[in-house]
């Protein structure tokens, strides 16, 4: 059979042929981001950065995505005449690590009740919190068409689950339209109102906000901290290997181990580095600390924190402050801070309702999670509007 699209895909896993009246659908499976072509993975992306196939293959090259680590990869695809018209990053877990949407509880009754809850299927950015488009397509009925295949797929194995993390709203309501159930939450964003300035943000604050916001930033000057930031190719492997040091202290003061390695770090600079970020903090002319972002056109997207020195309030303005200044210059729409914490409420950052989409095997779990997500929801629901009760934004704009 012709292998689907120019310098076509080696090493295909499962095949699936779909025919319609007027054409045929090829749903091919790829063990490998590699073996699907960049240039048409990146048609169907966009241009968000935790999307993009240099991101994707730097995770998978480097070898924190892959079947030693738990994630292994199968990414979905679609092919119609020769062309890729729909995709999804998809991945066989053994694991709920690096995800940020828990399940345990769901994996610990599974075994209580002697079964498996892994491996499942995860449609996913890897360690990466990032709502967005999951179901890549030229439009909905290609990205359904891709989704149903899947489905299938699964269903003929003997896998518990399938999930789909942080999809955006066209997404959520095509998942929830195909039987998956829909489980709701929060992150915390920032947004850019046409700022001229932070001074210009900060007038959009209360009062009270706009002091703490001040006198914090006060404090990180008076230690005598400075800021640089950096894209990806103007990044020197010593600069690199400091941030890593502190990424790596982050997780040792939570006691854990870091999920990704030095070398995607190197290699997401060197394949993608216009994606790529990196604020470090100087006293004394020496780097005491580093915040990594990821960039694209739209947004600034926090990720990765650490510091060498013990400095009051540091961290706020290198992960809060010194970005939302940054996405105000560069005129960025907004910038996501990542998963959770109540505390990037006060720092100017919005409450975000994000949501999950889940397909259970097990009818009598899937009717347990259907009962316990009807009741988280209504929870989160009062949870947002407990947040917005606590908006640091004025009710009426400055001047009013």
């Amino acid at each position: 059979m012709q292998q689907p699209g120019s310098g076509a895909a080696r090493n295909a896993g499962l095949l699936v042929l779909t025919n319609s009246t007027t054409m045929t659908d090829v749903i091919r499976f790829f063990p490998a981001i590699d073996d699907i072509p960049v240039p048409d993975w990146n048609a169907l992306a966009g241009s968000h950065a935790g999307l993009q196939h240099a991101f994707l293959r730097a995770l998978e090259a480097s070898g924190c995505a892959s079947a030693d680590t738990g994630w292994t990869p199968h990414h979905a695809t679609l092919w119609r005449d020769g062309a890729l018209v729909a995709a999804m990053p998809l991945y066989r877990k053994t694991h709920s690590w690096g995800e940020y949407v828990f399940d345990w509880a769901w994996a610990q009754a599974y075994e209580q009740h002697g079964l498996a809850y892994y491996p499942k299927w995860l449609c996913a950015i890897p360690f990466s919190p990032l709502p967005g488009r999951r179901l890549l397509g030229i439009d909905a009925g290609s990205k359904v068409r891709l989704l149903q295949a899947t489905l299938s797929a699964i269903a003929e194995g003997d896998d518990s689950s399938f999930h789909v993390l942080f999809p955006d709203a066209d997404d959520t309501a095509l998942l929830a339209e195909a039987g998956l159930q829909i489980r709701h939450g929060v992150q915390f964003h920032w947004r850019n109102a046409g700022y001229t300035d932070f001074a210009h943000f900060l007038s959009h604050l209360t009062r009270d906000k706009r002091k703490k916001i001040r006198q914090e930033r006060q404090r990180v000057a008076a230690a005598g901290v400075s800021f640089a930031w950096k894209h990806g190719d103007g990044i020197t492997p010593a600069e690199l290997d400091f941030f890593y040091r502190c990424y790596s202290l982050t997780y040792a003061l939570r006691r854990s181990t870091p999920y990704l390695t030095r070398d995607f770090f190197a290699r997401l600079n060197a394949d993608a580095p216009d994606s790529v970020r990196l604020l470090l903090a100087y006293r004394d002319g020496r780097p005491v600390a580093c915040a990594w972002f990821l960039a694209d056109a739209e947004a600034l997207y926090g990720r990765y924190w650490g510091a060498v020195e013990d400095i009051s309030c540091l961290h706020f303005e290198a992960c809060y402050y010194q970005a939302i200044d940054y996405a105000i210059r560069h005129g960025l729409a907004r910038f996501e801070g990542g998963a959770q914490g109540e505390h990037k409420l006060s720092r100017g950052l919005a409450s975000t309702p994000i949501t999950s989409a889940h397909w259970i095997r097990d009818a009598r779990f899937a009717n347990a999670i259907a009962d316990y997500l009807r009741r988280e929801q209504a929870g989160v629901a009062d949870y947002l509007d407990e947040l917005d009760e606590r908006s640091p934004f004025r009710r009426s704009p400055p001047g009013a």
